[in-house]
């Protein structure tokens, strides 16, 4: 019998499974494709992505991009898989669709501590666990976690078309990034007015796909298909994805009524989702309503937009930080976005959580919990803690200690106070794990404390 047994192979899984071998810990890695098949995968890769191929902004002036330095400094093998597959994404890290998958499947396949086994788990083992199986667990097991949470765990969300770079109009896209942040790294289709209110008028009017049991208000706010956003009304959407602003079109000079923005996909650049762009239209809908825009008249798909089902925790109610089941001797800990965390990231980072509990669990040792001065211990406190209903959420400023808009009677910007809460949060990592991070990572003085 393994030390700790991790179900689900995704970003929390596969850094959860990587913590604990890290750590001396033999492991069993449960993942149910390709014996088992979900609506939204594609391919049996761990780590695979479904919404969207970027893991958000990587600027340390981005709560995003501060929580991706704080894993970095923690050795997360997710961090480490995805900066060696990046794609141009402006000031986001964007990640190569198939290349990065396939990194961390054969990183984690090679320790050889960690044990990959291709099942579903409709029950949950005895021994340390982590349940990171993710917004698409399988029905047999969300059985048993709604039996621990008396609570119904599931709402919706969609995913964006991708598209063929070679079926676009070269003659009327145009290569930038708002406000020419990084390189140019967005294919943007320009509209006028007329265009973008026949656009909208489509959009809203457009068939589509039904879903049993669907309710519109259990989608999660931050993840709504672009024809919801237009049935709120007709300029939602240029206030939105399709904002225009920083993005002049370089054969008028000027910027256009409402933009389309693309993102590359893959590492080659032959593929393009549609930011901003979840849907749930009937596919013959999406490519009737979407060729409308100017530059993709005869574009050619190479995934539609489709919508599924999320899974999450009421953690405020069930979990400890350490994200171990609260009040309750069971070594039960889950991750990712069953927590209730919202992105790529956040997922990872409540993986690295679990996994590295669970591998103190089995050790004997006591279990950490990250300080609420950095990212990841805010994101964990927030949503252990929360009171009322818990949404799911991203990585946000909010989450960590403010600094003054004012200081010796002048106004600190908005750039500057980023930097110094990023600074802060680092700070206090470095104390946490007790080692001072200067051009790399001492991950094995993070392994050998006792806290």
């Amino acid at each position: 019998m393994a030390d700790v047994t991790v179900i689900g192979g995704g970003l929390a899984g596969s850094e959860a499974a990587w913590q604990a071998a890290e750590l001396g810990c033999s492991v069993e890695l449960w993942e149910m494709r390709p014996v088992k098949e979900t609506p939204a995968h594609r391919t049996e890769h761990f780590a695979e992505l479904v919404c969207s191929n970027s893991l958000g902004g990587d600027s340390l002036t981005t709560a995003s991009g501060l929580l991706k330095e704080e894993l970095r400094r923690l050795g997360s093998v997710i961090l480490r898989s995805a900066d060696a597959n990046r794609v141009p994404a402006g000031g986001a890290l964007g990640v190569a669709r198939e290349g990065f998958p396939l990194a961390v499947t054969e990183t984690v396949h090679a320790h050889p501590n960690i044990q990959v086994i291709r099942k579903e788990a409709t029950e949950i083992p005895e021994g340390p666990t982590v349940v990171a199986t993710g917004p698409l667990t399988s029905d047999a097991l969300a059985e048993k976690i709604e039996v621990l949470s008396g609570e119904r765990l599931y709402f919706y969300d969609a995913a964006s078309p991708i598209i063929y770079r070679d079926s676009l109009d070269e003659e009327t896209i145009y290569l930038a990034s708002r406000y020419n942040k990084g390189e140019a790294a967005y294919l943007n289709c320009p509209m006028d007015r007329e265009q973008y209110y026949a656009f909208i008028e489509a959009l809203a009017a457009a068939e589509l796909s039904p879903i049993k049991d669907f309710e519109e208000d259990m989608y999660f706010e931050g993840c709504l298909p672009a024809e919801t956003i237009a049935r709120r009304g007709p300029e939602t959407l240029s206030f939105g994805p399709m904002k225009p602003v920083g993005l002049p079109d370089p054969k008028t000079g000027r910027e256009p009524y409402a933009v389309v923005q693309l993102r590359q996909d893959d590492e080659a650049g032959r593929l393009f989702n549609m930011v901003g762009f979840q849907t749930r239209l009937k596919w013959g809908e999406q490519k009737r309503v979407f060729r409308m825009i100017p530059g993709m008249e005869k574009a050619e798909f190479a995934r539609m937009g489709v919508m599924h089902r999320n899974t999450y925790l009421p953690s405020n109610h069930m979990l400890e930080a350490t994200m171990q089941l609260r009040n309750s001797d069971e070594p039960l800990f889950f991750a990712g976005q069953l927590t209730g965390v919202e992105g790529y990231v956040e997922s990872t980072a409540m993986g690295y959580i679990a996994g590295t509990n669970a591998a103190r669990f089995a050790r004997g040792e006591d279990l950490i919990t990250m300080p609420q001065g950095t990212m990841m211990g805010a994101l964990a406190h927030y949503i252990t803690t929360k009171e009322g209903t818990l949404q799911p959420i991203n990585s946000n400023w909010g989450l960590v200690q403010a600094v003054s808009k004012k200081e010796n009677g002048r106004r600190v910007s908005k750039f500057e106070r980023r930097q110094r809460q990023a600074q802060t949060a680092l700070a206090a990592l470095e104390e946490f794990v007790g080692f001072e991070a200067v051009g790399g990572v001492d991950v094995t003085t993070l392994r050998s404390l006792q806290f």
